[in-house]
């Protein structure tokens, strides 16, 4: 099943969903309770760290000038408008294959019922690869996510870089995939951020606060894409701050994660093996 096909498939189910709520409530207004604000998933971001932060005030310069802190606020949405998120954004960061502006037109129709801050985020993007055109967008992609480091959408580069801790890495996310029933297909990386955001769209019940936390614990990273994103002045921008107002707010220790990250860059090789810096199995809860 292509991404395309799994949008189709998110929105019937959320088709489905919308009519037995409907029907549960003997005719009443549809739509499910909002989450608050915080989208309670049980850990905040910064999720695995030791450690308490420090000062950011302090740290928060490099070379280059001040390190942008702007963070996206959590915005309140429902658990089926996350997922629309979610499965919004991975359809447009998949790479523009001939069928984009048919996929842009399904997210544009998609997205409509979201909230302001988040639909117009995509509302932007969309309006920008529509005047664009499809050549215009593969070529920003390319230059932008395939040639620009701290551009890449694999996530377990901001945590442990290109090292031999990678493998281990991508390993993890894939056991955590699978372990909520979910499989990547053979030619995706596991800690691909579509991947990621389809689990978040894809995965049920208790599965599904698990996909949060998983998104979650690699906030800084996501931050850290958002600010190389505004600084080359990408639409692609938009939809990772539709995706970060879709979590949890960033806590202190994740905000000093990112201030790091920014200044040091990912870690270098290192002899040895170490605890991976993200976690990397399930609750117990679940």
């Amino acid at each position: 099943m292509n991404i395309f096909e799994k949008l189709a498939q998110r929105r019937a189910a959320a088709k489905l969903s919308a009519t037995h709520r409907s029907t549960a409530s003997h005719g009443g207004p549809a739509g499910a309770p909002l989450d608050d604000a915080i989208a309670g998933y049980g850990t905040p971001a910064g999720i695995g760290s030791a450690g308490g932060a420090k000062d950011l005030k302090r740290t928060a310069r490099t070379h280059t000038g001040p390190v942008p802190t702007d963070f996206v606020d959590p915005v309140r949405m429902s658990e089926e408008q996350r997922r629309t998120v979610a499965m919004s954004a991975a359809v447009l960061l998949h790479y523009p294959n001939a069928d984009y502006l048919e996929r842009l037109a399904v997210v544009e129709e998609s997205t409509a019922g979201l909230p302001e801050e988040v639909r117009t985020c995509f509302s932007e993007f969309a309006a920008w690869a529509t005047e664009a055109g499809l050549r215009a967008i593969e070529e920003h992609y390319v230059e932008t996510f395939d040639q620009r480091r701290r551009c890449s959408l694999y996530l377990s580069y901001y945590a442990v870089g290109d090292t031999r801790q990678r493998g281990m890495a991508i390993l993890a996310f894939r056991q955590q995939l699978e372990s909520m029933g979910l499989f990547p297909n053979d030619d995706e990386l596991a800690d691909h951020l579509c991947v990621v955001l389809e689990a978040v769209a894809m995965a049920e019940g208790a599965h599904h606060a698990h996909a949060i936390e998983m998104l979650a614990s690699h906030r800084q990273g996501l931050e850290v894409l958002r600010a190389a994103l505004l600084g080359l002045g990408s639409p692609f921008a938009s939809l990772i701050t539709a995706v970060c107002a879709s979590l949890p707010a960033v806590d202190p220790d994740t905000a000093q994660k990112y201030v790091d990250l920014i200044r040091t860059g990912p870690p270098a090789e290192m002899v040895g093996i170490a605890d991976l810096p993200f976690p990397t199995t399930q609750p117990d809860y679940i």
